[in-house]
């Protein structure tokens, strides 16, 4: 065989070896790559809430009584001490059964008696008096004479003074007995027997005005309707004096600092509103949750700081979503947390470099919407693998995913 045909052979069978070699070598992996950059990063805890006007006023009935129909609807503005909100007419009298009657016109006879006997003191009062001042007279000019002694003149006037005062005792008890008269006749009145007085419902009526401008946030019963003093009948607030009430799990308000600002958002409009956490209750409650596991909660109340022009149309009880700041910073080196995960203990990621996937410990701080801010193990720039297949090993090849 010449040199020039086993040449040939040589270089056909390391050519067929290249080309297994190269059929059996693995290919790169496809995976997601993203950079580590510094960004803002705020640290928050989110919660629905629910708008509520501070301060609202509350108004009842003062008496127990017939409403008229409500003069105001919910929506309506009112003036403090000028609009009228609720006019309520005083009960009337129950109706009485036989025995009732029976026992009141009794009473009416009796104290038609009682001012007929007063009547009488009265007048025998009058003549009592009538005499003694006549002796009174008649002792004085006896005394002036010299006929009667001084001392008669004054046991006439000591019969005087007391004939006066028995008067005025008599005449006491004349309109005692005529005042329990009017009480016993109207207990015999019924619902049909009470006049109006001549300025008809302005008089017969309780009229009660708002207590605060505002705008009527309720109205419990817009109808003629019996109330009880003490029912609740409209409640009246400012509208653009608005707080967020919302509730916590117990374990994430006490990360919570009062003062601590939020942001709402999902409220309605394009802009994202400013709040701040004004009150933190020191007791929280007991709430079943829709997997019927009991969590304590704690209720939080924030105050908003745009201003009501810029939230036109939030009103009250709107629901609203919000995000309470914990934490931010302006430029912090972060990565996503999907390229994370655990290794000897601590956490680490796979870096790309020169197409290969570097195994690097990593140490890492706050986390937040996915992100995760970092302190050690990185530089700003570089490329790691998303979502880590447990297949990857340190030093595979890598390529980055397309589309």
């Amino acid at each position: 065989m010449s040199r020039l045909r086993k040449a040939g052979l040589g270089l056909g069978g390391l050519g067929l070896v290249l080309a297994l070699a190269w059929a059996l070598w693995p290919e790169p992996a496809s995976v997601d790559l993203a950079t580590v950059a510094r960004a803002p990063m705020k640290v928050t805890i989110s919660a629905e809430g629910i708008t509520r006007v501070r301060e609202p006023y509350a108004i009842t009935a003062p008496i127990t009584g017939t409403t008229t129909r409500s003069p105001v609807q919910v929506g309506d503005d009112v003036e403090r001490g000028e609009t009228v909100v609720a006019v309520i007419r005083p009960a009337e009298p129950a109706l009485m059964d036989a025995r009732s009657r029976l026992q009141a016109e009794a009473g009416v006879t009796e104290a038609e008696a009682s001012v007929r006997l007063a009547e009488a003191n009265v007048v025998r009062a009058e003549s009592d008096l009538a005499h003694a001042e006549n002796e009174l007279a008649r002792t004085r000019v006896l005394a002036e004479r010299g006929t009667v002694p001084q001392r008669m003149v004054e046991d006439m006037e000591q019969a005087h003074v007391t004939a006066r005062q028995a008067l005025l005792a008599a005449r006491s008890e004349l309109d005692l007995h005529r005042a329990s008269l009017a009480r016993m006749q109207a207990q015999l009145l019924g619902p049909d027997a009470v006049q109006m007085p001549e300025n008809g419902a302005e008089s017969c009526c309780v009229r009660i005005v708002a207590p605060q401008t505002g705008t009527v946030l309720d109205v419990a019963d817009p109808s003629a309707r019996l109330v009880q003093a003490g029912a609740p009948l409209l409640s009246i607030g400012n509208i653009e004096d608005l707080e967020i009430e919302l509730d916590l799990l117990s374990a994430d308000a006490v990360r919570v600092p009062v003062g601590a600002p939020a942001e709402v958002e999902r409220w309605g409009g394009d802009t994202v509103l400013q709040a701040r956490v004004r009150r933190i209750e020191p007791a929280a409650f007991t709430r079943v949750s829709a997997l019927g596991i009991e969590e304590q909660r704690v209720r939080l109340k924030l105050e908003l700081l745009t201003l009501a022009d810029e939230r036109v149309g939030l009103g009250d009880r709107f629901r609203v979503h919000v995000r309470l700041i914990l934490w931010e910073g302006d430029d912090i080196l972060q990565l996503p947390q999907a390229a994370l995960f655990r290794h000897d203990g601590g956490w680490a990621v796979f870096r790309v470099e020169d197409g290969r996937a570097v195994l690097t410990p990593v140490q890492i701080g706050r986390q937040s919407g996915g992100e995760v801010e970092l302190l050690d193990g990185l530089d700003e720039g570089a490329r790691v693998v998303m979502y880590p297949a447990s297949t990857l090993d340190d030093g595979a090849r890598v390529v980055e995913r397309q589309g």
